[in-house]
């Protein structure tokens, strides 16, 4: 079953962002992932909550893929760069059959 990664992000700074998004696409890929959602000049629809400055949805063919992904060396050693410079709220969630 399809499975996505959902998030929402505040940065902070920028110094983390060029070395970043140079690398997390390839990542994504050779996890068998896809961006569905990148940036994407958000809007908030409803709640009191300021709107995040970026939002993001990776699509993954399951859940598997999708852990595999986010618990790999190579994407927590992104994650620790990109804590250098923002905060983010994500979520891993199954796709309807």
């Amino acid at each position: 079953m399809t499975a996505f990664i959902m998030g929402q992000m505040e940065i902070h700074s920028r110094d983390w962002m060029e070395e970043y998004f140079a690398r997390i696409p390839e990542l994504v890929t050779r996890h068998v992932g896809k961006f569905v959602v990148r940036g994407g000049d958000p809007t908030r629809t409803e709640g009191d909550s300021p709107a995040p400055d970026a939002a993001f949805i990776l699509e993954f063919p399951d859940r598997a893929h999708a852990e595999a992904f986010w618990n790999s060396k190579e994407f927590q050693t992104l994650a620790t760069l990109r804590r250098s410079g923002s905060t983010l709220d994500s979520i891993l969630v199954d796709a309807l059959d």
